[in-house]
């Protein structure tokens, strides 16, 4: 391919995903996601308790399991704006953060390319608000996708994906 093609190619590309800002459409953003890493935000939400809030996931990419909630960041959306977005579309409330993450880590799928390399920034978050009580997961079991549940200790069915953070979850009950 010529660069004259690739060029024409991408501008047709541009032309077919309207605002950017608002979030790609899905074949847009798989091929991007194959071409580039994913920066994400995860938010490490715990209560005075000690526990961490976590969500159950079941989709084709990490399969079922409890999840930290996060989010990617859309194009020229700040930082603060994903992390209020991921606790109002995940848990429907509104959070408290640290400023800096606690940590950062690279996330990678070896046998998947389409989001397969992500860069995860963890942020430390307090509830404003109080999570939707319908999506809480209850004694549900196995829970549905999107709902929430307080966990004490690192539940043995995180998704694999999110092992990095069990050490944070775990800390959660040792440091109260």
């Amino acid at each position: 391919m010529s660069t004259a093609q690739a060029e024409q190619l991408a501008a047709q590309l541009l032309n077919l995903t309207g605002d950017q800002r608002q979030g790609l459409p899905t074949p847009v953003f798989r091929l991007v996601s194959q071409l580039t890493p994913m920066i994400n935000v995860d938010l490490l939400v715990r209560d005075d308790a000690g526990r961490t809030l976590l969500t159950w996931r079941a989709d084709e990419f990490y399969g079922p399991g409890w999840h930290i909630p996060g989010g990617i960041i859309r194009f020229k959306e700040n930082i603060a704006t994903r992390i209020a977005k991921v606790a109002e579309e995940e848990l429907g409330c509104s959070v408290d953060f640290s400023p800096q993450p606690l940590a950062m880590h690279e996330i990678m799928a070896p046998h998947r390319d389409v989001r397969g390399h992500f860069i995860s920034l963890l942020y430390l978050c307090t509830l404003r608000t109080a999570p939707v009580p319908h999506l809480e997961a209850g004694s549900c079991s196995p829970p549905k996708n999107g709902q929430w549940q307080w966990h004490g200790c690192c539940p043995h069915d995180l998704i694999r994906a999110h092992e990095i953070y069990r050490p944070y979850i775990q800390s959660a009950r040792a440091s109260k």
